[in-house]
């Protein structure tokens, strides 16, 4: 559905998201044929607000100081950007962090991006699994999260690969049965506060091949009544693929728009054949693959009427799992970081033009390996702000017990 063009962001995405198309077709710095997030940086077309002490700007602050001049220089490709926080789950009450965050926020006129992420049963017990004891507990949960958001500005992406993995049928029937309602309350529940916006997570390109199941799935989850889905959720898809399948889903649900996280894409996904070869097993691809790039910087400027923001979802340098000598899901891993800070990105920033759709029959459900999103390994209290001269320290990252400066995913 189309919509009027504003100067003004205003948080509500499908009544008020900015979007220009630019001499590149997204409004981003560089519009030499690479994905722009090499020299983009936190800045009048991105409304989100940067975390200032998060495990890449620490990261950026030890080099420094040991004279890793150049390193400490890349990685601020990184550290510079506005990326998600999730919320602190599995037992643990996210209202004060994320009362916190959205405070900090609010204060440097920015919205925050959040992840919702503790459904029960969740990762289909894969390298994230975990979530709420029961339905009784993520609704006291729920509660505990929107409270901390309040009246305060904040999009909030909900409980990645829940709905794709309902559809890859690897939740059992008990667990498939109450899903998609606890989903719906989680929309119900967060679209009560006035200033916040939702966006159900959808999985990737690569995935859910039936898209009316996978329609159908989002319908019953309540994407009605948020402001749309999420797309490519710490994946690598890039965004001309990825535009190509949020449409046709984006036309099955009569026109909902969504975001497209671009944290990792401007190379796209390692191609599975790749997979043994670059110290893989052969049936994990997602999991921390080599020569991946960043992808385009956060903004809400994307020249693509349905879509409302890229933004980067996946924490850049935090390990998809404990693959090719990766630490565990979550974890800081700062040689992989500088990595992708470092590639050069050979996926075009512009995505390709829109196409007529032509809606399809139903495609048996494609029931790849599941390919799980990764919360951060600890979610302590946000850290005060800090001024832009002077970065805050950086701090190792910590496989026990969270220290008192580390952040989220």
């Amino acid at each position: 559905m189309p919509r009027a063009h504003t100067a003004r962001f205003i948080t509500g995405a499908r009544r008020g998201a900015v979007l220009f198309a630019c001499a590149c077709g997204v409004c981003l710095p560089s519009c030499d044929g690479r994905a722009a997030a090499a020299s983009a940086t936190d800045g009048p077309d991105s409304p989100f607000w940067v975390e200032p002490t998060g495990r890449a700007a620490r990261q950026v602050r030890v080099w420094q100081e040991r004279g890793r001049e150049q390193d400490a220089a890349v990685l601020r490709r990184i550290a510079d950007q506005p990326t998600a926080v999730w919320m602190p789950g599995d037992g643990r009450d996210p209202k004060e962090q994320v009362e916190q965050v959205t405070r900090q926020a609010e204060q440097a006129d920015k919205v925050p991006l959040l992840v919702a992420y503790n459904i029960p049963h969740r990762d289909c017990g894969q390298y994230s699994s975990g979530g709420a004891k029961d339905a009784a507990h993520y609704r006291a949960w729920l509660d505990s999260a929107a409270a901390g958001i309040a009246e305060r500005r904040a999009w909030v992406v909900l409980e990645p690969d829940a709905i794709a993995q309902w559809a890859s049928g690897c939740v059992t029937p008990e667990v498939a049965k109450e899903r998609l309602g606890l989903l719906g309350e989680a929309v119900r529940k967060f679209k009560a506060n006035p200033r916040t916006s939702v966006y159900l997570d959808a999985g990737n390109s690569g995935w859910i091949s039936d898209q009316r199941l996978l329609a159908g799935a989002l319908e019953r989850a309540g994407v009605s009544q948020a402001d749309g889905f999420a797309l490519n959720v710490s994946n690598f898809h890039t965004t001309p693929v990825t535009r190509a399948y949020g449409d046709k889903l984006s036309d099955l649900l009569g026109g909902a728009h969504y975001i497209i996280d671009t944290s990792r894409n401007g190379n796209g996904p390692l191609p599975p054949e790749q997979d043994k070869a670059t110290g893989g097993n052969g049936a994990e691809s997602w999991c921390n693959p080599p020569g991946r790039a960043l992808g385009a910087a956060p903004t809400t400027h994307t020249g693509a009427a349905r879509v409302d923001a890229f933004v980067w979802v996946k924490r850049p340098g935090e390990s998809d799992g404990s693959c090719r000598g990766a630490p565990p899901a979550g974890h800081w891993w700062a040689d992989y970081a500088l990595k992708l800070a470092r590639t050069r990105p050979t996926a075009p920033a512009k995505p390709a033009a829109p196409q007529p759709v032509q809606v399809e029959k139903p495609v048996p459900v494609l029931k790849p390996v599941v390919q799980p999103v990764t919360p951060p390994a600890v979610m302590p209290p946000a850290a005060p702000a800090v001024t832009p001269a002077a970065p805050p320290a950086p701090h190792p990252s910590p496989q026990t017990a969270p220290a008192p400066l580390t952040p989220a995913k």
